[in-house]
């Protein structure tokens, strides 16, 4: 199994950004997505999670300014990233997983497999 986090870069706040997540050798229909994020001397933060069936999830403080969706056919999770701020600097990792239950989506530990992250930089 590979996930290959792709997208990041360098923007001004109130910019945009669209990650991408390619997986392969897993039923990626069959699995949930996920994005979490990890800025330098933190622990590593849920950001967004899609479930096999579409069914959403976001953190508090990326609600309305976040978008994740997934793309069955070309086994690809994305992150669309609107209004960014210089808080969102961040590592960004995508992760998945098959047997997750709605109230575990957000937990870095329920999930198996996991991108190598792309860097996410937001200048005020």
């Amino acid at each position: 199994v590979q996930l290959q986090a792709s997208g990041g870069g360098l923007v001004q706040a109130g910019g945009s950004l669209r990650l991408s997540c390619a997986t392969s050798g897993l039923t990626f229909s069959r699995y949930s997505m996920a994005w979490f994020r990890q800025a330098p001397g933190k622990e590593r933060e849920f950001v967004a999670a899609i479930r096999y069936n579409s069914n959403t999830l976001y953190e508090d403080s990326v609600k309305g300014r976040f978008t994740i969706s997934r793309d069955n056919a070309k086994n690809t999770v994305f992150l669309q990233m609107n209004l960014l701020k210089p808080e969102d600097t961040a590592v960004y990792y995508c992760a998945g997983d098959r047997q997750i239950i709605l109230s575990s989506l957000k937990f870095p530990s329920q999930y198996d497999y996991w991108g190598q992250g792309t860097q996410v930089t937001v200048s005020s």
